[in-house]
């Protein structure tokens, strides 16, 4: 058993916001907690499972019916639920990895997300499924100057980047979001967090995955990124088994 202390985060809130998927955003959650003890943990959510792991808070809301609504409460609502000066926001797909990678310099920016390749014109920072957001920038998204839009970490990253850093608020270098998450780009063996599901195999192992992916009740994301996902799981003796159960379920799933 590992006895390493847990990383002491206490000006950070660990939230996560969603309607689908809530088993395996609790799991997300959970394994954050283990590497760092936040100021708190929250999950905004329509339902969650019984019994709620302990440290954990419920806060119910009405089921959010689409991805824009939920770009719209994080963009809009997030603040209210945040006491911190900063906020972690994590999905199902992307949690804390390496707590060892914290650097405190993180906290001297308001808004860090993996960075985006597809970008080089500067707006390129980043990803809101695993991000830290400083209670100034979530004021911020709400302010009369701000053009909220989906997705909604496009909206910050790019559509009001210029906006928000002309009121004073910081995003972090492309090199220091590296270090904070990979997900498009970035090594998940040396950043703090990852984001995405083609991660997961490789991050969590082949069996924790599958016990995830099977129980998940929107798969969206599992879509987009089919091709990277199956590459991992069939990586390694006898993957191309699980990979094959894995396109099956998934083209049945599909024509549901």
């Amino acid at each position: 058993m590992d006895a390493r202390p847990r990383l002491e985060l206490p000006q950070v809130t660990l939230i996560a916001v969603t309607s689908v998927n809530v088993a395996a955003t609790v799991v997300a959650l959970e394994r954050s907690m283990a590497q760092v003890a936040f100021g708190s943990v929250k999950l905004i959510a329509d339902h969650a499972p019984e019994p709620l792991p302990p440290g954990i808070e419920w806060v119910r809301i009405a089921p959010l019916a689409s991805a824009s609504a939920y770009s719209g409460f994080v963009l809009k609502r997030l603040a209210d639920h945040v006491a911190t000066s900063h906020a972690l926001l994590v999905q199902w797909d992307g949690h804390v990895i390496h707590a060892d990678r914290w650097r405190p310099e993180f906290l001297d920016h308001d808004y860090v997300g993996a960075a985006w390749p597809q970008f080089d014109d500067g707006f390129d920072v980043g990803n809101g499924g695993f991000s830290l957001r400083s209670r100034a920038l979530m004021e911020a998204c709400r302010a009369p100057g701000f053009r909220p839009s989906h997705p909604e970490d496009l909206a910050v990253g790019r559509e009001n980047r210029a906006w928000l850093e002309a009121q004073g608020l910081r995003f972090a270098t492309p090199a220091l979001a590296d270090a904070f998450s990979a997900e498009r780009r970035g090594d998940p063996a040396t950043s703090f967090g990852f984001h995405g599901i083609w991660h997961m195999p490789r991050l969590l192992g082949r069996d924790a995955f599958w016990e995830i992916y099977s129980a998940l009740d929107e798969r969206t994301t599992a879509r987009h990124d089919f091709r990277s996902l199956l590459w991992q799981v069939a990586r390694g003796r006898g993957g191309m088994g699980r990979a094959m159960t894995l396109i099956r379920d998934h083209y049945w799933r599909a024509r549901a």
